[in-house]
């Protein structure tokens, strides 16, 4: 692969007009294909085989507007009654409504319109435009006290976007003039990424020819896309530049850099995408779709840091370096850090392992849920809209059941079903039934005493499944299924905890297996695999201390404590398990080398240290930059996306990457390297390239790699 490597980025960078130009052709491909022929991407959280799902299927099969989505505005005043008709006739006229129902609380102070909607995949967000515009124009005729939410918002609302890639992007920008001291260099890293963003977002639209695509997921894909792809370009420049120092041509140098910093470009992307497309074995459409669309993001980047990085490397020639002329020595303080931890290599590893694992301990707490609009912020119109419809009709008006029930067989089980539910403890009230008797589908709507996040709600969802449903349809051939957004949700995390487990089993599995082709050794990929399950598990940790139990969480505007959505930990554990590999690649592909050239392991990882610390410094900065943004959304669903990502990268760049992998491999000494001969010869060898002469460092230490 090496030999391949070295070709390919001479090449390009001896012929990088042709190089550019190919991809220039691939981009105005995509685009202009996306634009003519993309399909619209999905809005939808069911996921086969669950009970709601059931619910949603029967549903829509009897075509009940239950099964749509719903919004509803909330009207506070004196006399609320009185002032009910003209909005019930204003949201009534917008189109795609199907009907609105209202409701005055006892007081008469609050009244409730839910507004029905029919199933998602006949709206789009103009709709949710319709109805802010319909409800301003209410306030400016009658200066009345509106407030609206529900599932409209929640499918078609989106949080602003922009800031918080602007400022990752600025970071980054900064981080690699600082690094690289020109602005040449700090331009190819950042102009490649975004490049590669255009062509990998645009994609998304085509992408779902082969699996639907989430809404949401090329939001994630370009801030992960954003990050790894200059974490790789910058990599690449640095090995590039390294080169150039040590006297060697334009081209050389690319071709160098792209079979040595390039191998493990491919192998650390190769282990994000396996990680990634673990999601597939959980078995949940919409997060499988999000997971491909992140991979397709992640092998955009790896293509373009192969291909046409080399290109603009060429172009850029010698200009690369700004004013610096001075010959590349490797950084002496990085070299002092990483002698230092091997001298002390037990003490580093218990104090990392000891912090490391104190961080995560919070994670036994995990609670998995959804924030609803009660999370949101006060100043939000439906976090208003939320506390006035729990003030005036209790908590559990927010998060309404929806019982579909299968009466194909006969329908005179539906009223003492209602009976039953009504008696429960957990249930208020249940609405009139409705009845198809073509589909053979009865609709109930039933609310719960307590709020969407309770766990009491989810106590009561089980309950009506495991006892009160049993005991009424019991000997005849009706079914009934809870369905609704508050037990979607609740699904969907049982889903998540029943799945988890398999999941990171396939994801441990095969990247163990991708380094152990790369790195020839058994312990290394098992040293490698443990220590990033400790960079996960802390990062839950501190989900868990921020959003659970609201440590600090006023200093990133989380105004109250929610659970942990479901969906995340397992997006989380694929990003940041194939995040944390790329800095383990660079990281040991440079002690590789250093152990092939001379043998000597503590000498190894240090010149591996030294050779590589600042940069991956520089890599966590950026990467932390970019997750950071999220952190400046609105919604604690980003905002847990954000500090989560932000942390483990953080940890492991720090902790992880330069205490604990250099104590680990100085402990374990030449057996990092050991590898029983029955496998050695079952492995490809992948490196083929010539190994590099060492440059004698002016510290009177000993020599260390270019």
């Amino acid at each position: 692969m090496s030999n391949l490597l070295y070709r390919l980025g001479r090449s390009a960078a001896t012929r990088p007009w042709v190089a550019i130009g190919a991809w220039v052709v691939l981009a105005l491909v995509v685009i202009a294909s996306s634009a003519a022929f993309g399909r619209a991407l999905e809005e939808s959280f069911e996921a086969p085989g669950l009970d709601s799902y059931h619910a949603a299927a029967l549903l829509a099969e009897a075509q009940a507007d239950e099964g749509g989505i719903t919004a509803h505005v909330v009207l506070e005043a004196q006399d609320a009654a009185a002032q009910l008709a003209p909005v019930e006739a204003a949201l009534e006229a917008l189109p795609r409504v199907l009907r609105t129902t209202s409701n005055v609380s006892p007081d008469g102070a609050i009244a409730l319109v839910r507004v029905q909607y029919p199933a998602i995949e006949h709206l789009d967000s103009s709709d949710l435009n319709n109805l802010k515009d319909a409800v301003a124009d209410l306030r400016d005729e009658s200066s009345l006290t509106l407030e609206t939410g529900g599932d409209l918002f929640f499918a078609f609302e989106e949080a602003p976007t922009g800031l918080g890639e602007v400022a990752g992007i600025v970071v980054a920008m900064i981080v690699l003039l600082i690094a690289f001291g020109s602005f040449v260099a700090m331009g190819l890293p950042i102009g490649m990424a975004l490049f590669g963003l255009v062509i990998g977002v645009t994609s998304m639209k085509l992408v779902t020819y082969l699996i639907d695509i989430p809404m949401w997921a090329p939001q994630l894909a370009a801030m992960v896309g954003l990050g790894v792809g200059i974490d790789y370009a910058l990599f690449l420049v640095t090995r590039h530049r390294e080169h150039l120092a040590l006297g060697m041509p334009v081209a050389e140098a690319a071709g160098r850099a792209l079979a040595t910093a390039g191998q493990a470009v491919i192998f650390a992307g190769g282990t994000v995408v396996v990680a990634i497309l673990g999601l597939l074995v959980a078995g949940i459409p919409f997060v499988t779709g999000g997971g491909v669309a992140i991979s397709a993001m992640v092998l955009v980047m790896v293509l373009a840091s192969v291909t046409l990085l080399p290109a603009l490397l060429g172009l850029a020639g010698h200009r690369i370096n700004g004013r610096r002329r001075t010959p590349h020595r490797p950084s002496t303080g990085w070299y002092r850090w990483g002698a230092h931890v091997t001298r002390n290599a037990t003490a580093y590893l218990v104090g990392g392992a000891v912090l490391m694992i104190a961080l995560a301990a919070p994670v036994l707490a995990l609670n998995l849920g959804f924030p609803d609009d009660g999370t949101k912020p006060e100043s939000r119109t439906e976090r208003l809209a939320y506390d006035l419809i729990a003030d005036g009709f209790g908590p559990g008006a927010n998060g309404l059941l929806v019982i579909a029930v299968d009466i194909s067989q006969g329908g005179s089980v539906v009223a003492p079903l209602a009976a039953a539910m009504a008696a429960d403890p957990g249930i208020t009230s249940v609405g009139d039934p409705t009845i198809d008797l073509t589909a053979g589908v009865a609709t109930l709507v039933a609310q719960p005493t307590t709020s969407p996040q309770d766990e009491a709600t989810q106590e009561t969802v089980a309950r009506l499944r495991g006892e009160v449903f049993p005991t009424v349809l019991d000997g005849t051939a009706a079914t009934a299924h809870v369905g609704g957004q508050t037990a979607t949700f609740a699904d969907l995390g049982d889903r998540v905890q029943e799945r988890m487990l398999r999941f990171v089993v396939a994801v441990l599995l095969l990247s163990f297996l991708l380094l152990t082709v790369l790195f020839r050794s058994v312990l290394v990929p098992l040293k490698a695999v443990v220590l990033n399950l400790l960079s996960v598990g802390a990062a839950y940790g501190v989900l868990v201390m921020v959003f659970q139990w609201g440590w600090a969480a006023g200093l990133i505007g989380v105004e109250s404590t929610v659970p942990i959505v479901s969906f995340i930990p397992l997006f989380m554990f694929a990003i940041l398990f194939g995040l944390s590999m790329d800095y383990e690649v660079f990281l040991l592909s440079r002690v590789r080398e250093e152990y092939r050239r001379h043998g000597d392991n503590t000498r190894a990882v240090i010149a591996g240290i030294a050779g590589t610390g600042r940069t991956i410094t520089a890599a966590a900065l950026i990467m932390v930059a970019v997750f950071s943004g999220f952190v400046l959304g609105s919604d604690p669903v980003v905002k847990m996306m954000g500090v989560g990502l932000a942390t483990a990268i953080f940890l492991d760049a720090t902790v992880v990457r330069l205490v604990l992998v250099p104590a680990t491999m100085k402990l374990l000494g030449d057996a990092n390297w050991w590898l029983p001969g029955w496998l050695d010869r079952l492995l490809p060898e992948l490196d083929s390239a010539p190994v590099e002469k060492p440059v004698e460092v002016a510290v009177g230490l000993s020599p260390l790699a270019s």
